[in-house]
């Protein structure tokens, strides 16, 4: 380039000069892009990646609105099918609602009956010490009578047979008599001697 001079092909860029300029651009275009890529090229890679999967998932859930709108327009349309929807809803409510309560009848019926039970065995119970018996061996009988189902209450009861008792009739564990060969005596009181 000259500067000055004949006045010719310097004073305004010839076609010449615009291709020199364009290719220079081009370079300091490609020396940036460049650049840019070796210093940021993972990052402008994964943020590519992000915004196409981005992309892909509005594009989807557009896809599917429309649908959805066409479903509620159908439903504003036609009335009827609304009207059929509630009343099955209805009706399944009110079934779940009665099963429900027949549930709850048998869990009440089940807990009458296990209060009356309990009452009886007091009573039972009650009454067995009044006569001077073991109500827990009264209960077990009670029991066996109603696994089996007969009545037999008019019927006497069994007797148990004479058992010989374990120890004499003069056995007295406070007097320290009659003990036979076991005797406990306590230890020696004071520091062991070990060591």
């Amino acid at each position: 380039m000259e500067l000055g001079g004949d006045g010719g092909p310097a004073a305004g860029p010839g076609p010449g000069q615009a291709a020199a300029l364009g290719r220079g651009g081009l370079e300091v275009l490609q020396q940036t892009v460049g650049s840019l890529l070796s210093s940021y090229g993972w990052y402008l890679l994964l943020a590519a990646v992000a915004i196409y999967l981005l992309v892909q998932k509005v594009s989807q859930s557009l896809a599917a609105r429309p649908s959805g709108l066409l479903g509620a327009a159908e439903a504003a349309v036609e009335p009827e099918v609304v009207v059929r929807r509630q009343e099955a809803l209805a009706a399944a409510r009110l079934r779940m609602q009665e099963e429900l309560n027949a549930q709850a009848e048998r869990y009440k019926e089940k807990q009458r009956q296990l209060e009356e039970e309990k009452r009886r065995q007091k009573i039972a119970m009650w009454e067995s010490m009044q006569e001077g018996k073991s109500y827990k061996g009264n209960l077990k009988l009670n029991q066996q009578e109603a696994e089996s189902g007969a009545s037999t209450s008019s019927a006497v009861p069994k007797s148990k047979p004479n058992k010989k008792p374990l120890r004499g009739g003069g056995y007295n564990p406070l007097s320290g008599e009659g003990g036979g060969t076991c005797s406990w005596r306590p230890g020696r009181r004071g520091p062991s001697a070990g060591g």
